[in-house]
């Protein structure tokens, strides 16, 4: 039996990736720390992550609750 990942948690994985370098650049840029880069890279992105997983799952609900229109909006109106 093969395992199927939930895309909303592919994405977020994805993101999470992204994410990761991204602080750690940045915090290495402005402090010249690995150290600093590094935890900057495991702490605000770990954060930002959850949120991000539990924004999707969200937004998905509401989608499918309004029909498929993620924007408020009713459908057939713009």
């Amino acid at each position: 039996m093969r395992y199927r990942i939930d895309p909303s948690l592919a994405k977020t994985l994805s993101f999470a990736a992204v994410h990761f370098t991204v602080a750690f650049t940045v915090g290495y840029l402005l402090t010249g720390s690995i150290v600093v880069g590094s935890v900057l890279a495991l702490v605000e992105p770990a954060c930002n992550t959850v949120a991000y997983h539990f924004h999707e799952k969200l937004w998905a609900r509401r989608s499918a609750r309004n029909g498929g229109v993620a924007s408020g909006a009713a459908p057939g109106r713009a």
